[in-house]
C-alpha cells in the first residue's frame, strides 16, 4: 500500500501487476467519445437529435482527457530523460502526423499549407500536452495554481492575438483541466477519500439522471444553442470577440468550465472500477487519437453523411461504427503496422542517443505505462 501511495503522490502510475483499471477504463472512454464526436459532426447539421449529443459530449470530453492527463504528470524539475521523452512523445510524432495530414491534403484534395504552427484537425491536442508538461513545474510553485489557470484560461478568450497557433487558445482554455488532474494526485484525493471503491447504485443513478437532464436541455433549447453558435465556444479555440462574445464573456466560459467540470465527476462516477476484456485498449489511445482521423477523413470528404435520413438509422449506425474503431485502432496488428510513426524511438536526434531508450516499459503523452 505504500508503493501505490507514494506512486499516487507523485503522479507515476504502478506496475503493470498493480495498474488502477479505473485509468485504463476512462482512457477508452475517452477515446470512444473523440471518435464519437468527430464522427457524429456531419450529421449535426441535419439533426438536432445528433447536435444535441455532439454538444454533451463536446460539453466534457476533451476536459475529462487533460483531467487525467494532468493525473499522471509530475510538477519536479525535469529530467533528462523526460525533458526528451516531450520530444520523442509528443513532438516527433506531431510533425510525422502533421506532415502526412500535409500530403494527404495535397493528394486528396490538390492543396496544402504545410504550416507546422497549424496543427490539422486532432493534432491540437499534441501540442496542449506538450504545453501543459512544460508550465507544470512553474504552475506548481504557485500558492493557488488552480485558481491561477482558471483566471488564465478566462483572460486568454479577451486577446484575439491568442489563436490556434502552435494550439494555444484551446492549450490556455484547458489548462485548468489538467492542473486540476495533478493537484488531484499531488494531494492524494483519490486515496484520501477512497475514490476508486465501488460505487453505491444512487452515485450511478445520479450520474446517468445528471447526463439525461442535460441531454434533454442540449436537444430541447437545440435552436438557442445554434443561434449562440455553442459549438464553436466549447470548442476553447476562438476569441470571445471572433465568437461574437458581448464584454462579459468571461461568465459565459467560466460557466462552461463549471458545467465541464460536473459532467467530468458525473463520467468518472459511470466508469467501471474492475478489469474487463476492453481495459487494456486503454492503454493505446494515442493509436486511436492520431489515427481516426484518417478513417474518417473519406466521411467527411464525400460528404455521406449529410443529409443522412432517418436519423434514428443513422445515429446508432455512427455510435456503433465509432466504437468498432476505437476498438480497431487499439488492436495489436495495427499498433505493429504504425508503432513507428505513433512511437518513433528517433536515437539519431540525440548527443545521448539513450535518452530515447525506454527501460522496461513504454508509455504515451497522457502517462499510461506499459510493458514494452
Amino acid at each position: 500500500m505504500d508503493e501505490q501511495h507514494a506512486a499516487r503522490r507523485t503522479g507515476a502510475v504502478p506496475t503493470a501487476k498493480r495498474r488502477v483499471p479505473l485509468w485504463d477504463n476512462a482512457r477508452f472512454a475517452c477515446i470512444m467519445l473523440v471518435v464519437l464526436g468527430h464522427a457524429v459532426q456531419r450529421l449535426t447539421y441535419d439533426s438536432d437529435i445528433a447536435l444535441g449529443l455532439y454538444l454533451v459530449i463536446y460539453a466534457f470530453h476533451m476536459p475529462a482527457f487533460a483531467i487525467i492527463s494532468g493525473y499522471f504528470s509530475k510538477s519536479d524539475s525535469p529530467s533528462r530523460r523526460q525533458m526528451a521523452r516531450v520530444v520523442t512523445d509528443i513532438v516527433v510524432p506531431y510533425v510525422i502526423f502533421e506532415t502526412l495530414w500535409t500530403l494527404t491534403k495535397w493528394i486528396v484534395e490538390g492543396r496544402a499549407n504545410p504550416d507546422i504552427t497549424q496543427p490539422s484537425w486532432t493534432l491540437w491536442f499534441l501540442l496542449a500536452l506538450a504545453i501543459f508538461r512544460l508550465v507544470l513545474p512553474y504552475l506548481s510553485l504557485l500558492r493557488w495554481p488552480l485558481a491561477w489557470t482558471v483566471v488564465i484560461s478566462i483572460a486568454a478568450g479577451y486577446w484575439t492575438n491568442i489563436d490556434s497557433t502552435l494550439s494555444l487558445s484551446r492549450t490556455l482554455g484547458l489548462l485548468p483541466f489538467f492542473t486540476l488532474g495533478w493537484w488531484l494526485a499531488h494531494h492524494d484525493i483519490v486515496a484520501r477519500f477512497d475514490l476508486l471503491r465501488r460505487r453505491r447504485w444512487w452515485t450511478r443513478a445520479g450520474a446517468l439522471a445528471l447526463f439525461a437532464v442535460v441531454g434533454f436541455l442540449a436537444w430541447y433549447f437545440v435552436d438557442a444553442w445554434r443561434a449562440m453558435n455553442l459549438r464553436e465556444w466549447l470548442f476553447y479555440d476562438e476569441s470571445y470577440a471572433d465568437l461574437g462574445g458581448p464584454w462579459w464573456s468571461g461568465a459565459v466560459r467560466l460557466a462552461l468550465m463549471a458545467i465541464a467540470l460536473v459532467l467530468s465527476i458525473a463520467f468518472f462516477a459511470l466508469i467501471p472500477r474492475g478489469t474487463h476484456w476492453w481495459t487494456h485498449f486503454g492503454q493505446y489511445t494515442m493509436y486511436v487519437y492520431l489515427l481516426h482521423s484518417f478513417v474518417l477523413y473519406p466521411f467527411r470528404e464525400t460528404g455521406i453523411l449529410r443529409h443522412a435520413e432517418p436519423t434514428w438509422l443513422w445515429l446508432p449506425a455512427v455510435i456503433v461504427f465509432s466504437l468498432v474503431i476505437a476498438l480497431a485502432l487499439a488492436t495489436k496488428p495495427v499498433r505493429w503496422v504504425f508503432r513507428q510513426l505513433v512511437e518513433p524511438r528517433p536515437n539519431w536526434l540525440f548527443a545521448d542517443p539513450t535518452l530515447a531508450r525506454r527501460e522496461g516499459h513504454r508509455s504515451d503523452p497522457t502517462g499510461s505505462r506499459r510493458p514494452r
